[in-house]
């Protein structure tokens, strides 16, 4: 008699992100907005080249210091669960120009910093992956894999890899202070984007969007793909006025 799967865990869902000037407003820092309130990619073209960000053919192939031994080690780890790095991700994390991106354009100091692979608080058998990090670590961004194939984009204001099953300060943690952390972490994973490109495009483009509301001549015109996502604001706040 075969014992079913267990279900998949279902994470809240939002995209975490500081503002858009006055198109998207930011109480704080950083804001967790509703997945359904942000512009369509259905006219970007995600088909893990990154020809958007000066990805594809002709592209520097060298890997940035650091990145190609990590993916290495990460894949290594990741081969006897029998899970693998997403296409997109070993796309972007791979190339020299493609993998800088993040750091070179984040306007809250957020860095690039890949881990190991980290265990699922919420399902046995998944991991993550941390790419990115906050300054302050306010924010940091994993990628998920779980066991059937499926991989995305989770947020936590956690670093999972502090869990406390390592030692730390020389004390082995309690059984209780592990069960603690797991359900901190639980609690705290939101889904903000379904593939690591569609994190990446919507990351970069709102980083540049905000260095030109904030910083940039209101007169220069915004590439078409960034004025193409801004629109989506302005009809927004338009709708809203005239329903009120």
């Amino acid at each position: 008699m075969s014992v079913p799967a267990p279900a998949s865990f279902r994470f809240p869902a939002g995209w975490c992100a500081t503002d858009l000037g006055s198109h998207r407003p930011c109480e704080f820092t950083y804001e967790v907005y509703p997945l359904e309130s942000l512009p369509s990619l259905d006219s970007v073209r995600l088909d893990g080249g990154y020809g958007w960000l000066g990805g594809g053919p002709g592209a520097p192939e060298r890997s940035e210091p650091g990145h190609g031994e990590r993916l290495a080690a990460v894949e290594a780890e990741l081969a006897p669960l029998g899970l693998r790095l997403p296409a997109d991700f070993r796309t972007f994390y791979g190339s020299g120009s493609l993998g800088r991106a993040f750091d070179e354009v984040s306007v809250t100091a957020c860095w690039s910093d890949l881990s190991g692979a980290l265990r699922s608080p919420v399902e046995e058998g998944a991991r993550l992956v941390r790419f990115l990090r906050d300054q302050q670590n306010c924010v940091i961004w994993y990628l998920y894999l779980r066991p059937s194939g499926e991989t995305f984009v989770v947020c936590s204001h956690l670093d999972l890899e502090l869990a406390p099953d390592v030692a730390l300060a020389g004390q082995e943690p309690s059984a209780a202070q592990a069960a603690d952390f797991r359900a901190a972490a639980a609690e705290s994973l939101v889904r903000c984007a379904s593939t690591f490109e569609e994190f990446a495009y919507r990351f970069v483009v709102e980083n540049e969007l905000w260095m030109h509301l904030n910083t940039t001549n209101p007169d220069v015109a915004l590439a078409p793909h960034l004025q193409e996502y801004l629109d989506h604001y302005a009809t927004s706040v338009g709708s809203a006025a005239n329903s009120g």
